[in-house]
């Protein structure tokens, strides 16, 4: 049984209404990344922080998993070694029904201690009051969001996870966020890497490996799914 690593990004998350910040239209046009998602805004400006993030953790609560969501669930259950990154910080992935979604980029639903990066504890409800402290190191507790020039904490697991993939499914990422994009990079010689996206971007020195899907995730993540389904049931032996 093939062990599957599926990477997302924020092409999955748009197809089920919520905005991302790198389109035409998407959050950055209405705020400054300096005043909402740096480690610097957050020490100057708290309150906009909370009030921007509790609006981005309203329309999540809004939103529901689509058919990719719930076609990488299935894939997961059918493959059980079946692994899911993502930069995605919503919940879309576990309320769809995956297991162990590895969030590079933090998680909508969880603050964290101001001192500890790993430190999280679950937001009761959608909406952080600012004041309110890490029940163990007594910090003010910020989102569980990985700003912009900060470490990311899971970006080691995901690598190891990366390097022991025997398929890879790229979807819904343009590949140009670092160091999540360098995840390719750490994958075995020769695996077949699955890229859904309807777009046409640069894959360099991966164009010979990769299996381009043109279509939008909702479309070509459930195609895939069948596909590969179809294809271990076909070579399965009858008699394991």
């Amino acid at each position: 049984m093939p062990k599957i690593v599926v990477f997302t990004g924020a092409g999955v998350s748009a197809e089920s209404g919520l905005g991302t910040f790198r389109d035409s239209d998407g959050l950055w046009e209405h705020y400054r990344v300096e005043d909402v998602c740096t480690h610097e805004a957050w020490l100057t400006n708290p309150q906009l922080c909370v009030k921007f993030y509790n609006d981005r953790r309203r329309d999540t609560l809004a939103a529901k998993p689509n058919a990719a969501h719930i076609a990488i669930a299935k894939l997961q259950q059918v493959f059980p070694d079946t692994q899911i990154i993502t930069q995605n910080i919503d919940d879309l992935h576990e309320r769809a029904g995956a297991k162990g979604v590895v969030h590079l980029h933090g998680e909508i639903t969880k603050l964290r201690s101001s001192l500890n990066e790993t430190a999280t504890v679950p937001l009761q409800g959608w909406e952080q009051h600012y004041g309110d402290r890490h029940p163990d190191d007594g910090s003010l507790l910020r989102p569980y969001i990985v700003f912009f020039g900060e470490g990311v904490p899971y970006f080691e697991e995901a690598c190891h996870i990366a390097a022991m993939a025997d398929i890879m499914i790229v979807v819904g990422t343009s590949l140009n966020v670092y160091p999540a994009a360098s995840l390719l990079h750490y994958t075995k010689p020769g695996i077949p890497v699955y890229f859904v996206d309807p777009g046409q971007p640069e894959f360099g020195v991966w164009a010979d490996r990769i299996t381009h899907i043109k279509k939008k995730a909702t479309e070509g993540v459930p195609e895939l799914v069948e596909h590969l389904i179809r294809e271990y049931r076909q070579t399965e032996d009858p008699l394991n």
